[in-house]
């Protein structure tokens, strides 16, 4: 499935994003403070967009001026969030490349998966999560509607092998 906004195409990853995946996912200012390492290689990101990123509802962000993938949306229903929901509720994760920052891209795109949640595919409630210090993934989640839940102390993220503090906000149909 391909969603549209105002800016951006949401569509699924294909092998050939991998070069530009890379460009932004080796900052070492993007995945940490997201959850996941920096990419080490155009070839580590093609393994990820294989293994991690070519799954239904998860969708290179595009801009719609070239259709490159500068960042990836994704919407983890059910048993495929990890935050142990129930089938008729999704999590939406997010990331985005540094040079897109602060132009209101990632709102943009979660509203455009919020509205294909609600209106598609009938879910009744959307989670998202940020961790400790990431504000920026704070402030797009208010911008969305998205209102504070509750906080995870001291869980276990495998992806970094490290402890975080996971907050977690909620949004109702």
């Amino acid at each position: 499935m391909i969603l549209e906004t105002k800016r951006l195409i949401l569509r699924p990853f294909e092998e050939s994003d991998a070069e530009n995946i890379y460009e932004y996912a080796k900052n070492p200012n993007v995945g940490p403070i997201a959850g996941w390492s920096v990419h080490t290689s155009v070839e580590n990101s093609l393994e990820i967009i294989k293994t991690v990123l070519a799954v239904p509802e998860t969708y290179a962000v595009c801009l719609k001026e070239d259709n490159k993938a500068i960042g990836s949306i994704g919407l983890m229903i059910g048993s495929a969030s990890n935050l142990d929901l129930p089938d008729d509720e999704g999590e939406i994760g997010y990331w985005i490349g540094e040079p897109f920052w602060g132009q209101g891209l990632i709102p943009e795109a979660i509203k455009c998966v919020i509205k294909h949640a609600f209106g598609d595919l009938d879910l009744k409630r959307m989670w998202c999560g940020y961790f400790d210090g990431n504000i920026k993934s704070k402030r797009a989640q208010e911008k969305c509607g998205f209102v504070y839940h509750h906080t995870n102390k001291n869980i276990y993220w495998a992806l970094m092998d490290d402890i975080r503090t996971e907050h977690i906000t909620v949004l109702d149909r």
